[in-house]
C-alpha cells in the first residue's frame, strides 16, 4: 500500500509551478464531445482525475494522447451514450458527461458519481436544467437517464449557483436550437474558463463569470487549441505550505489576482507579498499570527476548497480563530486526523474552533478526501518527527506530483509502499 512519509520541514526557499486547473480541465475534457474536430488542451494536469476523464472519453469511442503538458483528443469517433458505472464511481466530474452527451447524441446515461466523501452533492439542479431544456430525466435508485429528441434554448433559473450544475447547463445549452438563459448561475472562474474554450470552439455564450449566462446554441463547434488556467487551489496550497513551515517561495504561472481570497487571510497572518501578473513570491520569517474567521462561501468568497490547506497553515498560529464550512456537510472529516498531530481544535457542526498549539508531532494519519489529505501533508511538514499519510490516491486526483514539488522547495516526505498486514 503505498503511504507519504512525512518529517517536519525546514523554511521553504526555491521556485515551483503551477498546473491547470483540475475543476476547468475536467468539463473542458467533457465539452470537447461537443466538437466535431480534433482538439488541444495545454497546460493540462497530470492528475488521476484527468486519467480517469480521459478513460471516459475512450470508453464513448475517442482517442487522446498526452504528450507532456498537453492532451490531443479526437472526437470525432463518439458512438456511445452510457457511462461504464466503474468510471463514473471513480470521479464526481463524471456527471458533466450527461450535458455534453444530451447535447450531442440526445442521451445520456450515467451511473450515480462518486468522489471524496465530503457531503451530498445531489445532481438535482443538473436534472433541472436539462428538463427545462426539453429533455425526459429518468432516476432510479443508481442510475440517470437523460434523452431528447430536440433540445430548444429555455430559461433556466437554478435554485442556487451550483458550479456543476451552471457548466452541465452550458454544455447541454450549446446543443440546443435558441437562446438559453441560465439565471443565477456559478461565477467561479472555471465557468468563465469553459466558456473560453466553448467559445473558442464556435460557441455563441455570454455573461460567464456574471449570475446570467446566456447560450445561443445549435451552433456546430469545430475543435480548437486552448490554454486551461492556472489553478488557484494548487496556487492556495503552496502559499499554505509556505506560510506554515516559513521561507520564502516563488510561484510561476499563476493568476495572482485569483488567489487574493487567500493572499488577503494570509498577509494579516504575517506573510509578505510580492507579485507580478503570473508569479507569486510569498515570504514568512517572523511569527505566524492567526487569521481573521473564515467562511467558506461560493466565488469571490472564500474558495471551500482552500478552506483545508489555509487551516492547516493555522495550526502552529499565534492566537485562535474559527472556520466555517458553507458548502460541504462533511468537509471537516480530516479534523479528527489532525488532533492526532496535538491540533488543538474543536468540531461544532460546520465549524472548527481553533487554538494555535505551540507543538504538533507525528502520526500515523489517513486521508479521506482530496484536499483533506493535503491538509494532512502540510500538518505533518509542521510535526516533530516522522509522519505515515495513507490515501495518497486521493491527493493524486488532484495534485500533479505535489511529493516532487515540495521537495524542490526543501520540504522532507517521500512515497513508500508499505505491505498490508493479512
Amino acid at each position: 500500500m503505498p503511504a507519504l512519509l512525512v518529517s517536519k520541514s525546514p523554511p521553504l526557499s526555491g521556485e515551483v509551478t503551477i498546473h491547470g486547473a483540475k475543476n476547468s480541465v475536467l468539463p473542458i475534457l467533457a465539452a470537447t464531445l461537443l466538437c466535431r474536430a480534433p482538439c488541444v488542451l495545454h497546460n493540462c494536469p497530470d492528475i488521476l482525475d484527468v486519467t480517469h476523464t480521459r478513460a471516459i472519453l475512450h470508453s464513448l469511442g475517442c482517442a487522446s494522447e498526452r504528450r507532456g503538458a498537453s492532451v490531443y483528443i479526437d472526437p470525432r469517433s463518439c458512438a456511445g451514450h452510457s457511462i461504464p458505472p466503474e468510471l463514473a464511481a471513480s470521479m464526481r466530474a463524471s456527471s458533466l458527461f450527461l450535458g455534453a452527451l444530451l447535447a450531442r447524441q440526445g442521451e445520456a446515461s450515467l451511473s450515480l458519481p462518486g468522489g471524496c466523501p465530503i457531503g451530498a452533492r445531489p445532481v438535482d439542479y443538473h436534472l433541472l436544467a436539462f428538463r427545462a431544456l426539453g429533455a425526459e430525466v429518468t432516476e432510479t435508485d443508481d442510475t440517470i437517464h437523460c434523452r431528447a429528441r430536440r433540445l430548444t434554448g429555455a430559461k433556466i433559473t437554478l435554485p442556487g449557483p451550483s458550479v456543476g450544475a451552471t457548466e452541465n447547463a452550458m454544455l447541454a445549452a450549446v446543443g440546443a436550437e435558441g437562446v438559453t438563459v441560465i439565471e443565477n448561475a456559478a461565477c467561479e472562474p472555471e465557468i468563465v474558463d469553459l466558456a473560453g474554450f466553448l467559445t473558442a470552439c464556435g460557441a455563441k455564450i455570454a455573461g460567464a463569470g456574471t449570475g446570467r449566462v446566456t447560450v445561443k446554441g445549435g451552433q456546430p463547434l469545430t475543435g480548437a487549441t486552448y490554454t486551461i488556467l492556472p489553478d488557484r487551489i494548487e496556487t492556495a496550497t503552496f502559499l499554505c505550505a509556505c506560510a506554515a513551515c516559513g521561507g520564502t517561495l516563488t510561484l510561476r504561472r499563476t493568476a495572482p489576482r485569483l488567489a487574493e481570497p487567500i493572499l488577503n487571510l494570509l498577509t494579516e497572518s504575517g506573510c509578505r507579498f510580492s507579485c507580478t501578473h503570473d508569479t507569486i513570491q510569498i515570504s514568512r520569517d517572523g511569527p505566524l499570527i492567526a487569521c481573521r474567521p473564515v467562511i467558506s462561501k461560493p466565488y469571490p468568497g472564500f474558495p471551500t476548497d482552500a478552506m483545508p490547506v489555509l487551516l492547516a497553515s493555522q495550526l502552529r498560529a499565534e492566537g485562535q480563530t474559527d472556520f466555517t464550512e458553507t458548502i460541504f456537510e462533511n468537509r471537516f472529516g480530516y479534523a479528527r486526523e489532525l488532533k492526532k498531530l496535538g491540533a488543538q481544535l474543536r468540531q461544532d457542526e460546520n465549524t472548527v474552533y481553533l487554538r494555535g498549539a505551540p507543538q504538533l508531532y507525528a502520526a500515523q494519519l489517513f486521508a479521506e478526501d482530496l484536499r483533506g489529505g493535503a491538509a494532512l501533508v502540510l500538518a505533518a511538514m509542521q510535526a516533530e518527527g516522522e509522519s505515515t499519510i495513507f490515501g495518497v490516491k486521493h491527493i493524486q486526483r488532484g495534485y500533479d506530483n505535489l511529493e516532487a514539488a515540495l521537495q524542490s522547495a526543501g520540504a522532507r516526505l517521500k512515497t513508500v509502499e508499505i505491505p498490508i498486514k493479512v
